[in-house]
């Protein structure tokens, strides 16, 4: 890591305005609303959360990554074709350049922000889409089950007391056009999820809809995909909410740059 191999990037941090950077890529969207959409993705490594099931490793339990300037950001998306831009991570709202980012692309681009929803953008930061995964308790790292080689050491705590932030999460559905996606490991999580959104719900002045509440099946690869994706939709279908698919997984399996 950095995955992304074609873009010349200095290891060391430029002057001025500039991100961490995992991986800059065109791809499908492969999860939410807008499945199935052509887009470029840019992907910040650093996050303030670490879920067990992380699907992007190297942006959390172990961050990797090359500098670009804003600039140099800015020119790789209008290299590449799509007129939808995602920027994920990691979490990149803890990167205050990504504000910046947004800024620079918003009269060009349709703009997806994948965030965890722990933190909230500078009033009149240019998003379309806030896609907003807040992280269940199932996410929590234990000492039985973190990546393979990471160490939960003390994040396990951090990342219980951290993963959710109420006021956040509705400040969002009220700023943005949003979407509640949520990681499901099974039929336990939905309590939860039910709770969840009811105390969004209360919080927010914006209405919250059935149909923005999305459930995604954990896993990383097809074969985990088989063993969740039914559960899931059942799910869905039974408490009135979305399923969303992971596209790239079901494609690609779980190969870089997808």
């Amino acid at each position: 890591m950095p995955v992304t191999s074609d873009v010349d990037r200095p290891e060391a941090a430029p002057e001025g305005s500039a991100l961490p950077i995992n991986e800059l890529f065109a791809s499908l969207q492969g999860e939410g609303k807008l499945a199935g959409v052509p887009s470029t993705f840019v992907r910040t490594s650093g996050c303030n959360l670490r879920c067990w099931f992380c699907d992007s490793y190297h942006t959390s339990w172990e961050p990797t990554h090359a500098w670009m300037s804003v600039d140099d950001v800015v020119a790789a998306v209008h290299d590449r074709a799509p007129e939808h831009v995602v920027l994920t991570g990691g979490e990149p709202t803890i990167h205050e350049e990504s504000f910046t980012l947004l800024e620079r692309l918003g009269d060009d681009y349709h703009l997806t922000v994948e965030t965890n929803g722990t933190v909230v953008p500078p009033p009149e930061t240019p998003i379309d889409l806030a896609s907003i995964s807040p992280k269940l308790a199932s996410s929590t790292p234990t000492p039985e089950r973190t990546p393979a080689d990471a160490d939960a050491g003390d994040w396990a705590e951090r990342h219980e007391q951290n993963r959710i932030d109420i006021d956040a999460l509705a400040t969002l559905v009220e700023r943005y056009d949003s979407q509640l996606k949520f990681v499901v490991t099974g039929p336990d999580d939905m309590a939860e999820i039910t709770d969840l959104v009811g105390r969004v719900r209360e919080a927010a002045s914006a209405p919250v809809p059935g149909t923005d509440v999305l459930l995604m099946p954990e896993g990383q690869t097809r074969e985990q995909l088989d063993g969740t994706r039914e559960t899931v939709a059942n799910l869905a279908t039974e408490h009135g909410y979305r399923y969303t698919p992971r596209i790239h997984v079901d494609l690609w399996n779980d190969a870089p740059e997808t």
